[in-house]
């Protein structure tokens, strides 16, 4: 059976989550940052090549910044909340780290 998480407390979920949503209001400020920066700098090198090319570049270094805080967002949640301590790990027996 499964240790209960933390995250299972309302309470603390609420907390963690709204930990969570800050971080990615940051980093979305951060990524369209990071997107005005790419497109001035694309812009200065190149000239202006086409519209299209600007967009394909503004989303992709948006979506990139935006998945990958996403995805680091939610390792930190995992972490930092004690949910990862809460999982039941089959292998305990197989391996000992205290050597």
């Amino acid at each position: 059976m499964a240790n209960p998480s933390p995250l299972d407390d309302p309470e603390y979920a609420n907390f963690a989550w709204a930990r969570y949503w800050k971080l990615m209001r940051w980093m979305a400020l951060f990524a369209l940052f990071c997107v005005i920066i790419s497109l001035a700098l694309l812009f200065w090198k190149n000239g202006f090549v086409s519209i299209h090319f600007y967009i394909a570049s503004a989303f992709g270094i948006g979506f990139t910044a935006l998945l990958t805080a996403a995805l680091m967002g939610l390792v930190f949640l995992s972490s930092g909340s004690g949910h990862d301590e809460s999982i039941e790990d089959p292998f305990k027996e197989d391996y000992n780290l205290d050597d």
